[in-house]
């Protein structure tokens, strides 16, 4: 099908499967039940338009190769469309591709999203309620976030990655600190020895530049972790970080500083305050005596905890009634 540049014009129910659509003028069309599968709409302007009902998935490619044809399905193009304020209640974007596809404002209210490619999307104002995440011929799941739906079944679907999660959570180990240059064979030995313990070591090196977003990184580290390593010893943005997330999650974080040096002013508030961060300091005078000691002095005590914090939340609600 040749280009077609339709703005504000009737294609209710229009069969439209591999039209060629890219950088088209759709602004306000009426594409209500109409049959996109396949269709190439690269860069097209469908802000405010129709497309309730609408089918953008599910079109058959045959590829043709001597002596074998593969038949596969496949949804329509949408990256770089502006579908700001369009009307998407409860079209089929099965399998299309969603790369940098502009849905400010659009309402995506029961929109089936199973095998949707969703990158890098505009969504403010955006209506995400009831998206279908499961085939046609599978029990019903639904998501109000288009972002976290290929996460979600993924989760549903892959025991290895539901493996990997859990694995994690239970061995997961966050090493937090400032480790320059002369203090990275500090890194290197905890590491080594979280290994020997059978733990999973994750490293968060304060000393990186190049990090952008420490807050948001540290907090989610630290959410999958089991328990949290944070060496204090000349400390520069470890303070702002763990005022970021120690509060948030209930997660064991063991303080280690090197003898001869002061933790920063603000670290007693946060002991006071949470009981998951452990009491006391864990003073090491060397690198080998806290190897040493680092089973007895840090593993366990956030073993401990992590226990400890584990029983606290599956705590049954209690209720006292009173009598009549």
């Amino acid at each position: 099908m040749e280009r077609l540049a339709s703005q504000e014009s009737n294609l209710h129910g229009a069969y439209l499967q591999w039209a060629h659509l890219s950088e088209a003028d759709l602004h306000g069309a009426n594409l209500s039940n109409a049959s996109l599968g396949g269709a190439n709409l690269l860069g097209a302007n469908l802000r405010g338009a129709n497309l309730q009902q609408a089918g953008l998935g599910e079109a058959f490619n045959v590829t043709v190769v001597p002596g074998m044809h593969f038949l596969s399905r496949i949804g329509a193009n949408l990256s770089e469309a502006n579908l700001s304020d369009a009307n998407l209640t409860g079209a089929d974007l099965s399998r299309a591709t969603l790369v940098k596809t502009n849905l400010t404002g659009a309402d995506l209210t029961g929109c089936r999203i199973h095998g949707v490619s969703a990158w890098d999307l505009e969504l403010e104002g955006a209506k995400q309620q009831n998206l279908v995440i499961t085939a046609p011929d599978e029990p019903e799941i639904t998501v109000d976030k288009i972002e976290v739906a290929q996460f979600v079944y993924l989760l549903l679907r892959h025991e290895k990655i539901r493996d990997v999660i859990d694995t994690i959570g239970k061995k997961g180990v966050l090493l937090l600190g400032r480790f320059t240059e002369g203090r990275m064979v500090v890194l290197e030995r905890l590491r080594e020895k979280l290994r020997e313990l059978s733990f999973l070591p994750m490293v968060f090196n304060f000393d990186k530049p190049e990090t952008k977003d420490f807050t948001e990184t540290v907090r989610l580290l630290a959410n999958l972790s089991k328990f949290v390593i944070v060496d204090i010893t000349n400390p520069r943005s470890a303070p702002l970080e763990l005022q970021a997330a120690v509060p948030d999650y209930m997660v064991p974080f063991v303080p280690i500083l090197q003898q001869g040096e002061e933790p920063f002013a603000m670290f007693v508030d946060l002991q006071n305050k949470y009981d998951w961060v452990l009491q006391p300091v864990v003073g090491y005078p060397s690198v080998e005596r806290l190897i040493e000691v680092l089973e007895d002095k840090v593993v366990r005590p956030a073993e401990a905890k992590f226990n400890e914090l584990l029983a606290r939340r599956t705590n049954r609600l209690r209720v006292e009634n009173i009598p009549p």
